[in-house]
């Protein structure tokens, strides 16, 4: 049987390989060498150097890359490392179009290095594609989007923007960090490279960091592969194997999660604290036919506005089950307060536009009882009163 026949829930447990084909192991195999040695002169096991390829790398990024329907994978240490790595496709006097609603990170990187190295920057709101097309210039080279994004889970239309960006001969590169190959497969709506953070819910349980580059044609992956080698910011042998562990269980976490978060979002939406719920899985958000067009599921963000900033503040310090931490996507619930954290590196002015302001949480649902959580975050609710 092809694997390419079998269900994503399938091809989540087995990965690339299914297990190392040389002694049986289920459990791919930890190749903790730094260099390789060579039969002859001239002559390879196809392992030379572990900065160039590591066979437990290559066994994550097959997968990675089989999951999201591309031509190769490529694994880096962090997400940003990833998303760094990607932008240097471009050059001085390039410009860019980008979400304007995105990781705080990856804002940080446009701003302060890449404009620097000559690249121009256009943000947008890129739920409405009329917006791209009076941004466009002569030099456009790149769009960028999350979809939905951080943290006010906007949704774009993939693929109307891909068959824009193949018109006009422009790289579309997608941030599918929140949904997944398990939810959403951008390549397959058109997308030219789509970006992980690893570390979110490929990984799933908050113990490591990595990024992915996954892209759908040859002369791209060329293109990354060169870079990936050249700049080294490569995945170590252990954490891709700690990636491996945790993609064999995204499919049934997903699941849960997204369970959890929708009783979750319809529950805050019924406290009077709670003045705004921005969850993609509800009905009447903005986003919801869209993301219902492109994805088969809503994930498990979401982000809410409570009435005052004291009772934002409160919630954070009386969290119990729920940890005050940054990051997402792992089996514990986490919740994060965007302007002084995620976003902290955004221009206050910019924050504001968006709706970032004092009052805003971000919730990242977990595998946990819902009951638990709920009833967590009623008791932070009133330890404010």
């Amino acid at each position: 049987m092809k694997k390419e026949s079998l269900n994503i829930e399938t091809r989540l447990v087995h990965g690339s390989k299914g297990g190392d084909v040389h002694t049986g192991a289920i459990s791919f195999p930890i190749y903790q060498s730094a260099t390789f040695k060579h039969p002859a002169v001239n002559e390879s096991t196809g392992y030379d150097y572990s900065r160039v390829q590591n066979p437990t790398r290559e066994e994550l990024e097959n997968t990675i890359a089989a999951l999201e329907g591309g031509t190769a994978g490529f694994a880096f240490s962090t997400g940003m490392a990833a998303i760094a790595t990607v932008f240097h496709l471009f050059s001085s006097g390039d410009h860019i179009i980008v979400s304007d609603d995105l990781y705080g990170g990856t804002y940080r990187l446009f701003e302060e290095i890449c404009k620097k190295n000559g690249m121009e920057f256009s943000y947008i709101d890129t739920r409405n594609i009329e917006n791209v097309y009076q941004s466009v210039k002569s030099n456009t080279r790149g769009i960028f989007i999350e979809t939905p994004s951080n943290p006010m889970m906007k949704v774009t239309d993939i693929e109307a923007f891909s068959k824009f960006a193949k018109t006009n001969n422009i790289v579309f590169i997608v941030d599918n960090t929140f949904l997944t190959p398990y939810f959403q497969r951008p390549l397959a709506l058109g997308a030219d490279i789509v970006l992980h953070s690893g570390t979110k819910y490929l990984g799933g349980h908050n113990d490591t960091l990595a990024g992915f580059v996954v892209v759908k044609e040859e002369k791209m992956k060329e293109k990354i592969e060169l870079l990936h080698k050249t700049i080294g910011a490569v995945l170590a042998p252990f954490d891709c194997w700690l990636i491996l562990r945790g993609i064999k269980t995204l499919g049934i976490r997903m699941e849960k999660q997204q369970e959890n978060a929708i009783k979750i979002a319809n529950w805050l939406r019924g406290k009077e604290q709670v003045e705004k719920v921005y969850y993609v899985g509800l009905q009447d958000h903005e986003g919801y036919a869209v993301s219902q067009k492109q994805a088969t599921g809503f994930g498990a963000m979401i982000s809410f506005v409570v009435k005052k900033a004291a009772l934002a503040e409160k919630i954070l310090k009386n969290v119990k089950v729920i940890s005050f931490a940054e990051s997402l996507g792992g089996v514990e619930s986490l919740i994060t307060y965007p302007i002084t954290q995620t976003h902290a590196s955004i221009p206050e002015e910019i924050r504001k536009g968006l709706g970032i302001d004092e009052g805003l949480l971000r919730l990242s649902v977990g595998i946990e009882d819902v009951n638990d959580l709920i009833n967590d975050l009623e008791q932070a609710i009133k330890g404010e009163e």
